[in-house]
């Protein structure tokens, strides 16, 4: 028995030669700078709507054609890197991301940008699943959980840091060089590729059994969606004739999408996937993940910007302290789950990341830069903990033939979740700050003398700088403390906000524990 044991002991594990681990990096380049680019434009918005002569309410395009093309695209990736072979058409959207990224700089109207930012999307997207197809697909079992803590990189550490880049460039060199910077690392993973992707021959007939009708329905319908959820809050949600037939066609479409793919022979997206314990609850943790990941780096920059008023530059700052932590524990989590059950380790950094948004709950106006620092070091080993243990949860069990097509669904519907999150925090902090102007409002009345008070010394201070005229001086004290009003009701609505973040993150937490514990070293799937 003992002969037996040393000799399974003593089998060597296999392992991914050189020429595999340089594809699975270059793989990750174009997942980092794809995520990147969704946050890149954030910090930058009012200097790109000013540069391309459009007013504010339009600006939110910038970045949802991006995201538009992206969660479109990712479900197509398997079907045509099948069609045009896995190395063509990894290497021509390698090409066409930084082209379109550049395109981006040189244009001077909303049309033209929205445009070149949704094709920048849909070549940007592509890469996000590919580079997760490389981890499952090119690295043994043993060292997938090392691949998949470099993809967990890419996905938690870019959109911390895109504000951060985004800023930087944009106060200091002007906001055209944020569509510069995908050049050099584009061209990097594309001699890379180009040298370790082994050629396979392209098979174009499979365009005669494509999905067409999949295709068609799930482009139309998640478009429809996600103009849908960036535009609702601004036109009110379904008191719009806009938005209410545009959610009747995402609807429509979407409901038929779904019937497609569960009654097609080859279907574009293998919802029969679902089925599986572990990739269903993955998918769902994965969503929630998605939903605070975006909606963190969504909201922060938003409360700095319109309480603290913080240009990009400051913003940027703040938010690198969500992101540089992660360069050192990311790839301390493959060790971790040699050690401790992969279920766990996810379970420790949702609710570490759960307990950063608790942090903020209660903002004040004193609450600006440096009182995020602790919260945001808390969020950054949080987020460290999540992705790599979620994604070996997510995978295990799935056959190598189903990495693609795995890769698309889970990738998509983090994406997704990360914008309908976005678009309902949006809401929720709109209608929060609401309810507590409300509030707010029915104490700062006139019957109150604390509020004479108050206002006398606004008046006094508006006199004795420069005011002459006491009616005047007295309006504007009233002008002001509506505006000290305001501005609580939306720190509150702010502290809200986080609040329900973190309660997203607790339930993704809870759901994580009943999944199936992952087989084999780390969980990474069996194949």
């Amino acid at each position: 028995m003992s002969a037996t044991t040393f000799n399974v002991a003593s089998v060597p594990q296999p392992r991914a030669s050189t020429k595999e681990w340089i594809a699975v990096l270059a793989g990750m380049i174009g997942a980092f700078m794809a995520i990147l680019n969704i946050q890149i434009t954030n910090a930058s918005l009012l200097d790109i709507e000013g540069g391309i002569g459009t007013g504010v309410d339009n600006g939110a395009w910038i970045s949802t054609s991006y995201l538009i093309g992206e969660i479109v695209v990712i479900p197509l990736t398997a079907y045509f890197s099948s069609v045009f072979s896995f190395r063509r058409y990894i290497l021509v959207n390698t090409i066409l991301f930084p082209l379109f990224s550049i395109a981006c700089a040189f244009t001077h109207d909303l049309g033209s940008m929205i445009v070149m930012r949704g094709l920048q999307g849909f070549a940007g997207g592509v890469l996000i699943p590919m580079a997760f197809t490389m981890v499952l697909t090119k690295l043994p079992k043993s060292q997938q959980p090392a691949g998949l803590a470099l993809f967990a990189l890419s996905v938690t550490f870019a959109p911390a840091i895109g504000p951060t880049i985004g800023g930087y460039l944009t106060e200091n060199y002007g906001w055209q060089t944020i569509f510069f910077i995908n050049a050099v690392p584009s061209a990097v993973m594309a001699v890379a590729l180009a040298a370790t992707l082994d050629k396979t021959p392209m098979q174009l007939h499979l365009l005669k059994e494509g999905d067409w009708a999949g295709i068609f329905t799930m482009a139309v319908g998640l478009s429809a969606l996600q103009t849908v959820l960036e535009e609702g809050n601004k036109d009110d949600w379904f008191s719009s004739p806009f938005i209410l037939k545009l959610s009747a066609v995402a609807v429509v479409f979407l409901a038929t999408f779904i019937w497609i793919e569960l009654t097609v022979e080859k279907p574009l997206v293998k919802l029969s996937l679902l089925k599986q314990r572990n990739f269903a609850i993955g998918v769902v943790v994965n969503v929630l993940v998605g939903v605070a990941l975006f909606g963190t780096v969504y909201i922060l920059p938003q409360y700095l910007g319109q309480v603290q008023r913080y240009n990009a530059e400051q913003i940027g700052n703040v938010l690198a302290w969500t992101g540089l932590p992660q360069l050192l524990l990311i790839p301390l989590v493959p060790m971790l789950m040699k050690r401790f059950d992969a279920r766990y380790i996810g379970f420790l950094g949702i609710s570490i990341f759960a307990a950063s948004c608790f942090m903020n709950v209660m903002l004040s106006p004193d609450n600006a830069g440096d009182q995020f620092w602790i919260p945001n070091i808390v969020r950054a080993i949080g987020q460290a903990l999540v992705l790599t243990p979620i994604t070996a949860i997510t995978t295990a069990g799935i056959a190598a033939a189903d990495a693609a097509a795995a890769s698309g669904l889970t990738n998509m519907l983090r994406n997704l979740g990360g914008a309908v999150g976005t678009a309902t925090l949006g809401t929720v902090l709109t209608k929060r700050e609401q309810f507590h102007s409300n509030i707010i409002g029915q104490s700062v009345t006139l019957a109150r003398d604390e509020v004479h008070q108050r206002l006398d010394q606004l008046t006094g201070y508006f006199i004795a700088h420069g005011v002459s005229d006491h009616t005047l001086a007295a309006q504007q004290a009233v002008v002001t403390l509506g505006r000290l009003v305001k501005r609580q009701a939306l720190i509150l609505g702010f502290g809200d906000t986080f609040a329900v973040i973190g309660i997203l993150l607790a339930i993704a937490a809870i759901a994580l524990l009943f999944a199936e514990k992952p087989k084999g070293a780390g969980g990474a799937g069996a194949h």
